[in-house]
């Protein structure tokens, strides 16, 4: 697992003084427009066929001139962090089309073109969004990945009897659609999550510190058994979702000194219905296993927060002497005196998505998903309160236009 160098960027401060004495700082990314923070930070949850929600999230974000200068994803949120990290401004939305174009072809010739002009009842929609799984299940997913021959129950140990699908697709379509090198330039920093098979630790890759290549954005993605773990230098690692299905806790933790606007955009709602059959027992066990925890991490961070605030205030009243001692070094180095704002952005699933619906990349459902992203993301960019720096005693400030009517002041989220 990495760690990130910090960055302060109040020169003035006591707590740089006593920190980067001699030393010199990276440099500080480029101040995104449209808004009063030094960094906008788009985090991005796993959950597999609902992802294209996120690409629609990002195009709005684009259009209102928001661009991040930070992604972090796990599983396919980082194989859209991955693309938006690794092309031009100009051909990122291009690119992510055509990863979600490539991969929704697997539902065209029996749910696809034939019914795109129908205005379907949601009966004939679990039924249509049924047999477009059952297809994934049975023949892959162009560009992803595809069942392994022999299946792994008449496989030797070893030789492919992890897995029902080889994810190797993956990997020439990340090398297509995502430029690596520009992505280990830094111009955009990426963090991607995934699990150490023989540790069972969460581990990040960040491209801060680590040299990225496509089997990271795999490994991060690699969920059992559907698909086998990925080799990194050495160590085997699984889809991050199964210890932590966002990067919320990473970008919060990074304490990089940087005022940051958080987009912490979900595919999973921990909010839902109660089940009245089985098929929905299976489907709300999915949402609350992969949603986020959004607001204990938040109240944690905020709790974390009022103690660094409470030492700062005490570092600048310090003497020098006493300020430069390892205790005082110590609680300086934990110290963060940026400001973030997290806005919270969660797909809500129609009545007609089941259990099935990670896996269901038929192509009206992923036009359906980039149109609801794109839709939510309008809705919250228009509240202008959110690009406002927010006020210390309420670090960090948490906003979701989604789930409550609009207010004036910031509301809890609802994972």
């Amino acid at each position: 697992m990495c760690r990130c160098p910090s960055v302060n960027k109040r020169d003035e401060s006591v707590l740089d003084s006593v920190l980067h004495q001699g030393t010199h700082a990276p440099p500080e990314p480029p101040k995104p427009s449209a808004t009063r923070f030094d960094s906008v930070a788009l985090v991005l949850q796993g959950g597999g066929a609902l992802g294209a929600y996120q690409a629609g999230v990002y195009e709005r974000l684009l259009e209102a001139e928001v661009e991040p200068t930070w992604v972090s994803g796990i599983s396919i949120g980082a194989i859209n962090s991955a693309i938006i990290a690794g092309n031009p401004r100009e051909h990122r939305i291009e690119r992510l089309r055509e990863f979600w174009e490539l991969v929704s072809t697997a539902g065209d010739g029996v749910v696809g073109d034939q019914w795109a002009p129908v205005a379907l009842v949601d009966p004939l929609r679990v039924w249509l969004n049924q047999l477009a799984a059952s297809r994934v299940l049975v023949t892959g997913v162009p560009g992803f990945f595809e069942p392994r021959l022999p299946p792994p129950y008449l496989a030797m140990a070893g030789a492919g009897a992890t897995s029902y699908y080889d994810t190797a697709p993956l990997r020439a379509t990340l090398e297509r659609l995502v430029d690596f090198d520009r992505i280990n330039a830094r111009e955009t920093r990426l963090s991607i999550g995934a699990v150490n098979v023989r540790t069972g630790n969460f581990a990040y890759f960040d491209n801060a510190t680590d040299h990225i290549r496509p089997e990271h954005v795999m490994a991060s993605g690699a969920l059992p058994p559907g698909f086998d773990a990925v080799e990194i230098d050495g160590e085997r690692y699984w889809d991050g979702g199964m210890v932590s299905n966002t990067p919320l806790d990473w970008v919060l933790s990074s304490r990089s000194g940087l005022d940051t606007l958080i987009f912490q955009v979900d595919l999973w709602s921990a909010r839902g219905e109660l089940p009245n059959d089985l098929a929905s027992v299976a489907t709300r066990m999915k949402e609350i296993q992969y949603s986020s925890r959004t607001r204990s991490a938040t109240d944690a961070f905020r709790r974390t927060e009022k103690l660094r605030t409470a030492f700062n205030e005490l570092l600048a009243q310090m003497p020098p002497e006493l300020a430069a001692s390892p205790q005082a070094r110590l609680l300086a180095e934990a110290s963060d005196p940026a400001l973030y704002n997290i806005v919270t952005l969660v797909y809500r699933s129609p009545t007609y998505e089941g259990q099935f619906k990670d896996f269901e990349f038929s192509r009206r459902t992923m036009n359906e998903h980039w149109q609801a992203g794109y839709a939510d993301a309008a809705k919250t960019v228009a509240h202008g309160e959110i690009f406002e720096l927010p006020q210390a005693e309420n670090n960090p400030a948490l906003y979701d236009f989604l789930t409550a009517p609009a207010r004036p002041q910031p509301t809890q989220p609802s994972t």
